[in-house]
């Protein structure tokens, strides 16, 4: 188990084009997304936090609950609340709406992030970013609020244009592709299913 490292998951989002339906709580064969979340960060990390404005939803995990401080500010504004919350020198910080977090891959990227000088560490596959499976130095708090209260650049990119950050570059392969799939449209829910049946692993 990691110690020196906190997780977070984001689960956030208002869900239009599910019309507000609680991304985390939506099930892929049979098991809510923020369940399988759990049950893979929990094994991993000493500390995990839900950042949620709806703290009520998620009374059931029996988790560290943590609202946005600065309300209205996206995905930028939860990793500044986790990282507010965090008792740890960095957070990894993770979508709600990822339903098949990978062990090896999130263990890969603490260990890079360790043997890395930087103030955060953002996978890459086929030139794609993505930062919220990424990790940040709890040192970044201040420069997100800063970045968000004064230059009101909500964009989680546009941040990282700022600070010090290293890309990690995962080949492009099934294993990583169904690690980094998020949930945006009812669509990729059926999507989402058919990768538990091609992959279940």
């Amino acid at each position: 188990m990691i110690g020196n490292i906190s997780a977070a998951i984001l689960a956030g989002g208002s869900g239009k084009r599910f019309h507000s339906v609680v991304k985390p709580k939506i099930v892929i064969d049979g098991t809510m997304i923020i369940s399988r979340i759990l049950s893979v960060l929990s094994d991993i990390f000493n500390e995990v936090i839900i950042v949620t404005n709806t703290p009520a939803e998620y009374e059931q995990f029996k988790c560290i609950t943590v609202p946005d401080e600065i309300r209205g500010s996206g995905p930028l504004g939860g990793i500044h609340a986790a990282l507010k919350k965090s008792s740890n020198k960095a957070v990894f910080v993770f979508a709600g709406d990822m339903p098949f977090p990978d062990r090896n891959i999130i263990l890969h990227l603490a260990k890079e992030f360790e043997n890395e000088a930087c103030q955060a560490l953002v996978p890459r596959i086929d030139g794609y970013i993505e930062p919220l499976h990424s990790i940040y130095s709890h040192s970044l708090a201040g420069a997100i609020e800063e970045h968000l209260t004064r230059k009101g650049h909500m964009a989680v990119i546009e941040f990282l244009k700022t600070i010090d950050v290293r890309y990690f570059d995962f080949e492009k392969s099934e294993e990583v592709l169904k690690a980094f799939t998020n949930i945006n449209s009812p669509e990729d829910i059926v999507m989402a299913e058919k990768r538990v049946i091609q992959n279940p692993y």
